[in-house]
């Protein structure tokens, strides 16, 4: 076996993952744009639309806490392969009760959250084997967390694309069918080319002190982020930076493309040049991986990624800077998921993996819908303007309080 043929069978397991995780992400993006929609040809109200959010949010929030116990216990391939399935039982029952007629609102609210209630585990599940399989491959775990980001965003983007193309083709009940489709196409992957990979022997025998389902095995996550300072710093930056971007993302950034008199159409712009430069970032940052110092690069891209966006609009220029200030901070934005998550696959034990992430997850997902009420709560009050002021402010706060100290030392 030639040397080419050998490192391609020793990356086919770490492709394929990857594989199946975008594919999984593209079916989740589908159904970000579908259920909304199904929900509202139902009931055709408002309160459906919220409703089928809070029934897509919560079950994140519940699976992500409690859902890791069971991935580590399971182990990470088993455990990806029975969430995959059940997500895709529970989508395919939408377009096939749609068929008959027999979708209520009910109906719809409860195999949502039954199929994002497993969402959280299996996406903690995929990820957990990433160190494992990247070592395998002889990839560097910052490339493979970047590869992972590059995947994680365009089929996030091409996912969207894709639903709005078929919503429009054959309606959002029959979507339903492509986003279904993904689980089978993950877990043919995973069953075909990604292999069971045994844990090393220092992290099984850690994770014999959690092992059961009881309180202690439940909050061994949690409790390793809170007793670890270099976890419970990463984490603690992550989870309240993504709730100001999810108060920029759904509040903050409409108000103002709203305010420019177009009916709000710059506001595609904005998470275009947003997003592209983000997805540019990864990627750049999975070919430059570790070449420069990780902590100081974390900062700065922190400091170029998060205010200036909030600023640029308060001072509101014309929307061509806008737009390159928007598309510079993406940039920016790219490899800080990637650093994090190497950072976080270096420093967890490969028993609690999954239940660590399932935190995060859960974290950052309760976080979100807060993000979001502050910020309407805030252009109430204060009005846009010192709204967008105050969040550049909270960004830069939770930069400088969090992102420096000896708890970085081991980043």
């Amino acid at each position: 076996m030639t040397t080419a043929s050998a490192l391609s069978l020793r990356r086919t397991p770490i492709v394929a993952l990857l594989a199946a995780d975008g594919i999984s992400r593209a079916g989740n993006a589908i159904t970000v744009v579908a259920v909304p929609l199904i929900a509202l040809q139902i009931s055709n109200t408002p309160l459906a639309i919220a409703a089928a959010g809070i029934a897509a949010t919560l079950p994140m929030v519940i699976g992500g806490a409690v859902g890791g116990v069971v991935v580590d216990r399971l182990g990470f391939r088993r455990a990806s392969i029975i969430a995959d399935a059940a997500s895709g039982i529970t989508v395919l029952a939408v377009p096939l009760l749609a068929a008959a007629d027999a979708l209520s609102l009910g109906a719809l609210l409860t195999l949502v959250f039954l199929s994002n209630l497993l969402d959280a585990p299996g996406s903690a599940a995929r990820a957990s084997q990433i160190p494992e399989l990247s070592a395998m491959a002889g990839m560097p775990l910052p490339r493979a967390a970047a590869v992972q980001a590059t995947v994680a965003r365009s089929a996030t983007m091409v996912g969207a694309g894709a639903a709005g193309l078929l919503v429009a083709l054959t309606g959002p009940a029959p979507t339903m069918l492509v986003d279904a489709a993904t689980f089978g196409a993950a877990i043919a992957l995973t069953l075909a080319f990604v292999p069971h990979v045994a844990l090393p022997g220092g992290d099984r025998a850690d994770a014999e002190q959690d092992r059961g389902l009881g309180w202690r095995a439940l909050t061994a996550g949690m409790r390793f982020i809170l007793r670890t300072p270099l976890a419970y710093a990463m984490i603690a930056m992550v989870v309240v930076t993504n709730a100001i971007d999810t108060a920029g993302l759904t509040v903050l950034q409409p108000l103002y493309a709203q305010s420019l008199g177009h009916g709000g159409a710059e506001l595609g712009v904005m998470i275009a040049c947003f997003s592209g430069g983000a997805l540019a970032g990864a990627a750049l940052y999975g070919i430059v991986g570790d070449r420069l110092p990780r902590h100081g690069l974390l900062i700065v891209l922190f400091l170029l990624a998060g205010p200036p966006p909030y600023l640029v609009l308060m001072f509101a220029p014309p929307f061509a800077v806008v737009a390159v200030v928007l598309a510079l901070a993406g940039l920016a934005a790219g490899p800080l998921n990637p650093m994090i998550d190497a950072a976080l696959y270096r420093l967890i034990p490969a028993g609690i993996r999954a239940r660590v992430l399932g935190a995060l997850t859960a974290g950052v997902t309760a976080a979100m819908p807060l993000g979001s009420f502050l910020a309407g709560a805030g252009v109430d009050a204060l009005g846009l303007t010192a709204a967008l002021g105050s969040a550049a402010a909270l960004y830069l706060v939770t930069i400088v309080s969090s992102g420096f100290g000896r708890r970085w030392r081991g980043f």
